[in-house]
């Protein structure tokens, strides 16, 4: 009987995207490019001008996120992105929260 495939690695990351990023649709486009790729999680704009991320899925799927991120929607222009690793959660879906 032949083994069964394991699944892919799951990965889960906290980004936090500097620039022009707030007033330029980022949030609904990332959240948006993450639906597409199969990501959980949630993204949120920063009082201070960023925009901070939870994305969590597949390995492919998540590095596929994040590289998006590093350039964004077309009026973007993303600064930086910094990229954590973090605990993983339970998420429904990809949320778009409240700025905090």
């Amino acid at each position: 009987m032949p083994m069964p495939t394991p699944p892919p690695p799951t990965l889960t990351r906290h980004l936090r995207i500097t620039g022009r990023v707030q007033g330029v649709g980022f949030r609904w486009s990332l959240a948006q490019e993450a639906l597409r790729l199969g990501v959980t999680g949630w993204v949120r704009n920063r009082q201070d001008g960023s925009v901070e991320a939870v994305a969590q899925g597949p390995a492919a799927a998540v590095l596929a996120l994040i590289e998006w991120a590093r350039h964004g929607p077309r009026l973007a222009r993303v600064d930086g992105v910094t990229v954590e690793d973090v605990p993983a959660e339970r998420f429904a879906g990809f949320a778009q929260r409240e700025t905090v």
